[in-house]
């Protein structure tokens, strides 16, 4: 039963919440670059990911987001664009969501740009908010199966991967990219 003095514990709940998505302090490129390394060990032995790889012409990758909410929620991870095997920079995603939610997780975000324009796109950007400009499909696990050669069409791909906790699934809509110069 609810209470009328639990009411301002509730209500500062999704605040907390929220706050706790980022991070105590910015990740080094060090640490940035470890992680990313991790992650893209585990990405390349999801055997569906191979065409993504081969084709496209970045990868940028997030090894660790951490969302939670409750009505009310955040998500904050930092990350590095990669052409082949050299960063091309360091960025963060950051979003908040309004809703129907409840719970807390961490998961990593792989997003394949395709084509040169979505690269640029993203790269000129002071901060890229996904559903403007280039269109992202987010594939999940059955659409992963599916993904060949001659059906990647769309300008950018997003994989999630890792996830771990409560929630159903990472949202992207509404989430902002913005290059960050770790320390």
């Amino acid at each position: 039963m609810l209470r009328r003095r639990s009411l301002p514990a509730l209500l500062a709940l999704p605040a907390v919440v929220a706050a706790s998505a980022r991070p105590a302090r910015a990740a080094t490129r060090a640490e940035i670059d470890a992680e990313v390394q991790a992650a893209l060990v585990r990405l390349r032995g999801m055997e569906n990911a191979a065409p993504l790889f081969r084709q496209a012409r970045a990868v940028l990758v997030f090894p660790r987001i951490v969302q939670g909410g409750f009505i009310v929620g955040g998500q904050y991870g930092e990350g590095a664009l990669l052409r082949g095997n050299a960063v091309q920079g360091y960025y963060n995603i950051a979003g908040a969501s309004f809703g129907l939610l409840a719970g807390a997780q961490v998961a990593g975000l792989a997003m394949f740009f395709m084509t040169e324009d979505a690269l640029r796109a993203l790269m000129a950007a002071d901060g890229w908010e996904i559903g403007t400009g280039p269109s992202v499909v987010a594939l999940d696990r059955g659409l992963q199966a599916n993904v060949t050669a001659t059906t990647l069409t769309e300008p950018v791909y997003a994989i999630t991967f890792g996830q771990q906790g409560l929630m159903a699934a990472l949202a992207l809509n509404g989430t902002k990219i913005t290059r960050i110069t770790p320390g």
